[in-house]
């Protein structure tokens, strides 16, 4: 049966209705590729592969390829010994000899240790497509890029593709409970089965390793920073080593958050000073003990003297002290320790914003070398927007590895459709002026590798028991837009979204346009129905969801946050306030400082500001307020109309589980905007204009109930 036969019958089955999906697939589903010309070009390329080599990395990789390309081009994957034209070669110089006598092994031999290589090329006369690396890893890298061009159905003429990762760790850090549950997780329990582990490995883990490899994640921390000490005993140790046993050949290495006060609680000894002997001795036993279990054990993730956490500071240490104590233990195995930057005195005359900073900044350079400290993006707290965390660009002496949070704890959970690509984007490409102008976060990271040798990335996700892995459809792309920051940090997260619309629903312009539109616009809706003009922190208290601008108690008062009065909202943190502001090198300090100067969607972060105060929109604060409250709610209905018009252009499932929860978004984009603008109208005085749809409960409504249901009126 010929190639045209074959297309034919498969637009035939196609004819028959989409098929059901349940999104398990991510966005390796390997669906056949529909424009017949296309198809006949990836085939004609792809018609015999020569693909040697037995190792764990080059057999998963193998495997990929067999599954994508069968996928892909409905047709048998066949392997070929000898040289034929049109042929796929796959492979190291170790594993494919001939690329030894080729133009382009020199290039080879110039990749980092995860680089690829894929070219057109002609081999001892015959032309061929080469997926070349320098190691087992760098192919597995190369196949899955391989198969992406397919899947985003990109053409294979003329290819010549030159990668390396811009980070050397991309690491994921689950906050994985031991007994099952995710902190800040909404996508079901934790997928680790720690009771059946190490000896029944589900396939789960696997297909887990190979949707972090195939967009170049290359670690992973187990348990959440909020660690149990029981984490480090041998039998869990023992468990963790059989899901490092699954990942090892996808090249992703294993991590444990490490408490700080293991060595008491577990280890027998009454202190765990960093500068006691006995407790120096206990962490290199057991390290010692952990690199039995795990050759390539990655090393140790800690949060210490925050939210409650035993650190260094129990014992009057610094944090480099900590630090450098469980370094000294991991650097003989070439382990690392991030060691993070979140840490905070809860106290109200405190703000909390300029903490961090003052907290690393003069330990700065004072670090082993083994050692990243871990800012989160901004310098609060995962909030919906914040300026750049001034310690990017403040500490050039000690490598800095950057936390995003890819769960939404603080954006709707897995609720409310946010594509964070934008966000981490946004924060990538802020310029910290350390060394002048283009001194961007992500040229602050890279940076740290030709300075330090080292640079890092790291990423909260959610990932959980789901069928669909993530809670909600688009959580993924949160998931698959780290994955691709980590490995470039400059790329687009408009590209990148194309790529994962493409992979995940279809190439066709009709599906592609509008998903597009939705993932562009969505996390710019987020925060205006939420958080706009700066506002920070003013989510429920308890469950971090729906808004609380109103919560004050002893403990922690959302009046921290926006400061509200009869007269004005906002927090001063120029250099007449808290002094926030003179954290940032300039002229991104003086833009700050000044009002006028001040980007708007910074404005109440920095600067206490009057409710008449007349914006560049002419409008006033309260006014600008309610137009982009108001807004975000009007775009949530705008996203439901775009999607809808998807309806029978994508699978049923998947369809209506976004449609669905659009509508839910609607209601609690409606009770955000309706819960804000009261409270805030509690203190201005100012209207609602009456032409807008207005609040269909009291202020006190909203302050009684935890979720937006309507309850008919019962506390009016």
């Amino acid at each position: 049966m010929n190639l045209k036969n074959i297309y034919l019958i498969f637009l035939l089955c196609c004819a028959l209705g989409l098929h059901a999906e349940n999104g398990y697939e991510l966005w390796l589903r390997y669906k056949p590729v529909n424009k017949g010309n296309l198809c006949e070009s990836y085939c004609l390329k792809s018609r015999k592969i020569m693909f040697p080599g037995e190792t764990e990395s080059l057999i998963a990789a193998k495997k990929e390829l067999q599954v994508g390309l069968s996928g892909l081009l409905n047709m048998p994957y066949t392997e070929a010994e000898t040289l034929e034209d049109n042929m796929l070669v796959v492979g190291t110089p170790q594993s494919v000899s001939l690329f030894k006598k080729q133009d382009f092994y020199a290039e080879i031999n110039g990749l980092s240790d995860e680089g690829y290589l894929i070219l057109d090329c002609t081999i001892e006369g015959k032309k061929a497509i080469a997926i070349a690396a320098r190691t087992d890893v760098g192919v597995l890298y190369g196949v899955f890029h391989y198969l992406r061009l397919i899947q985003t159905n990109q053409s294979l003429d003329k290819l010549y593709i030159q990668e390396n990762p811009k980070l050397k760790y991309r690491v994921l850090n689950h906050w994985d409970n031991l007994n099952g549950t995710v902190e800040r997780g909404y996508a079901g329990y934790s997928i680790w089965n720690w009771e059946r582990l190490p000896s029944y490995k589900e396939q789960r883990y696997t297909d887990y390793a190979r949707a972090n490899a195939s967009i170049g994640i290359n670690g992973t921390v187990l348990n959440n920073v909020n660690a149990q000490a029981k984490s480090l005993r041998t039998d869990w140790l023992v468990k963790a080593s059989g899901l490092a046993d699954v990942f090892r050949p996808y090249g992703i290495k294993v991590y444990l958050t490490a408490k700080f006060s293991a060595p008491k609680e577990i280890g027998g000894l009454n202190t765990a000073d960093p500068k006691d002997p006995q407790v120096r001795k206990w962490w290199k036993e057991k390290v010692k003990e952990i690199y039995s279990l795990i050759p390539d054990f990655g090393g140790f993730l800690v949060k210490a003297n925050s939210e409650g956490q035993p650190g260094p500071q129990d014992y009057g240490c610094s944090h480099a002290d900590g630090a450098n104590m469980l370094a000294e233990a991991l650097e003989p195995y070439g382990g690392i320790v991030f060691w993070r930057a979140f840490v905070y005195q809860n106290e109200r005359h405190v703000d909390r914003v300029i903490n961090g900073y003052n907290e690393f900044k003069p330990q700065d350079g004072k670090f082993a070398k083994n050692v990243f400290v871990q800012p989160k993006n901004g310098p609060i707290d995962f909030q919906p927007r914040e300026p750049f965390h001034p310690l990017f660009g403040g500490m050039p002496d000690t490598p800095l590895s950057l936390e995003f949070q890819i769960t939404q704890e603080n954006l709707g959970h897995a609720g409310h459709l946010v594509y964070l690509g934008t966000l981490f984007e946004e924060t990538l490409q802020s310029d910290t002026y350390e060394n002048g102008k283009g001194s961007t976060v992500s040229k602050v990271l890279q940076n740290y590798g030709e300075s330090h040798g080292i640079s890092a990335i790291a990423g909260v996700p959610n990932i959980g028991t789901d069928l669909n892995w993530t809670g909600h459809l688009f959580g993924q792309a949160n998931w698959y837009a780290f994955g691709r920051l980590a490995w470039n940090p400059d790329t687009s997260s408009g590209e990148i979204a194309e790529d994962w619309a493409r992979m995940t629903f279809s190439n066709d312009k009709s599906v592609i346009s509008p998903v597009l539109k939705i993932m562009m616009i969505s996390r710019e809706t987020y925060v205006n129905y939420t958080m706009p003009l700066g506002l920070n922190h003013i989510m429920n208290y308890d469950t971090h969801n729906g808004p609380e601008p109103w919560h004050n108690d002893p403990v922690w008062t959302a009046f921290d946050y926006h400061k509200i009065t009869r007269d004005s909202i906002g927090v001063n943190r120029t250099a007449k306030g808290t002094g926030a502001t003179g954290q940032y090198h300039n002229p991104i300090s003086e833009m700050f400082d000044d009002i006028r100067k001040c980007p708007q969607e910074y404005l109440l972060w920095f600067h206490r500001v009057p409710w008449n105060y007349k914006m560049a929109s002419g409008r006033t604060l309260w006014d600008e307020l309610i137009y982009h409250y108001y807004k975000g709610v009007d775009e949530v209905r705008q996203m439901q109309t775009i999607w809808n018009e998807l309806d029978g252009k994508i699978d049923r499932e998947r369809f209506n589980h976004v449609a669905s929860l659009l509508k839910y978004q609607e209601q609690e984009a409606i009770w955000w905007r309706d819960g804000c603008l009261l409270f805030f109208q509690d203190y201005s005085r100012l209207p609602i204009p009456a032409n807008l749809e207005q609040p269909k409960h009291s202020l006190k409504y909203y302050k009684t109930i935890p979720f937006p249901h309507d309850w008919k009126g019962r506390y009016e």
